[in-house]
């Protein structure tokens, strides 16, 4: 009895589990028209089997691509951008806390007898000369033990200034 399926592209898809990462890569190129970023050997042998099986059969229905797309309004932002990309501005996909003061607004604040100016910039802080990510980390240096930043520098708070 002979164990070789009798379609060619199961047997081509049998083979992908052979080849080496390398070659995964090489015949990703091939079928999607662009490099992966993945050197996954499973990941790159799905994708290529999943794509070779929809040229050959057709891909999703039209109903199956519009629920598709509706579930993706509504995903998670995608942090990393893909490596081809030439520019994605990821602080224009994830929203600015709306607690935040305008950019270029200098917080000020007194703490233990000194004044601390800290300056919003577009993507954090700057304090003396060093930028900060979150205002707690910096709120946190200032104090020498764990703030919340927001409350430390009284911002999105009632009656703050």
């Amino acid at each position: 009895m002979n164990d070789t399926p009798a379609d060619p592209l199961i047997r081509e898809i049998l083979a992908l589990r052979e080849l080496p990462v390398s070659a995964l890569r090489e015949r990703y190129l091939a079928v999607f028209g662009e490099e992966s970023t993945s050197r996954n050997k499973d990941y790159l042998f799905k994708r290529i089997a999943y794509r070779m099986q929809e040229q050959r059969y057709g891909g999703l229905s039209p109903r199956a691509k519009a629920r598709a797309s509706e579930l993706a309004d509504k995903a998670p932002v995608r942090r990393r951008p893909p490596r081809n990309v030439a520019s994605v501005s990821i602080v224009e996909a994830s929203a600015r806390d709306p607690r935040l003061p305008d950019v270029g607004t200098v917080l000020r604040r007194e703490f233990r007898g000194e004044v601390h100016e800290v300056r919003v910039l577009t993507e954090g802080f700057e304090y003396r000369g060093e930028r900060f990510a979150s205002l707690s980390t910096l709120a946190t240096k200032i104090a020498g033990s764990r703030w919340n930043g927001f409350l430390f520098f009284k911002v999105g708070a009632k009656g703050a200034a």
